[in-house]
């Protein structure tokens, strides 16, 4: 049986990105014929600013990814914490070294999913992902949101819940926030959604 692989690359600073991607990947793996890995990208904060930062180690049992790797796979999902509605420094140097797989286009025609974290409402639920989509764009990937496809859980106003049609995500306030129960579920539901599509899609 062809195996197809999907690869979860993420970027976390304090955990919740990180905690939400182990769960994407749960979910991609329970699709028959998906080989779903984990990837956390490089960091570029040195030591002394994380330190002061007070941001945990990495995980030492994800493998950073390099630009080149990403053409291995046949769809993706991409995870990182919101800066300012967008996407870090840490994955836009990260997208920033895939100017080879731009030129070749060897990434087009691959779909792709995004998940996120913020602080707070206003702090880019929606616009991380739209202004990722530029990325995937000029890459040619084909753009996978969830829509409302994960039914009632799209619809919860009795708690707080991270996440939209453009993918799934979580809030992290002042940072001692963790993912809820609830946004596990939608992260895993997107972790299995966007892997059978990328099997379907597969050539």
């Amino acid at each position: 049986m062809t195996v197809t692989k999907v690869y979860v690359v993420y970027y976390s600073l304090h955990g919740h990105v990180e905690i939400v991607a182990r769960e994407v990947l749960r979910g991609a793996n329970t699709v028959q014929g998906v080989e779903a890995t984990l990837w956390q990208v490089p960091e570029t904060l040195p030591g002394r600013v994380l330190e002061k930062m007070k941001a945990p180690p990495k995980a030492s049992d994800v493998a950073e990814i390099k630009p080149q790797q990403l053409s291995e796979a046949d769809g993706f999902l991409f995870g990182f914490p919101s800066r300012f509605g967008m996407m870090p420094a840490q994955f836009l140097a990260f997208f920033d070294a895939t100017d080879e797989l731009w030129a070749s286009q060897a990434l087009a025609g691959k779909p792709a999913g995004i998940f996120w974290s913020t602080g707070f409402h206003g702090g880019g639920q929606e616009n991380s992902a739209l202004t990722t989509i530029t990325k995937l764009a000029h890459h040619g990937m084909i753009y996978v949101p969830l829509g409302y496809t994960f039914g009632k859980g799209m619809f919860e106003m009795d708690e707080v819940k991270g996440g939209s049609s453009y993918g799934a995500g979580t809030y992290a306030g002042d940072g001692s926030r963790q993912p809820t129960e609830l946004e596990l579920q939608q992260a895993f539901y997107q972790g299995k959604y966007v892997a059978e599509i990328v099997k379907k899609l597969k050539v």
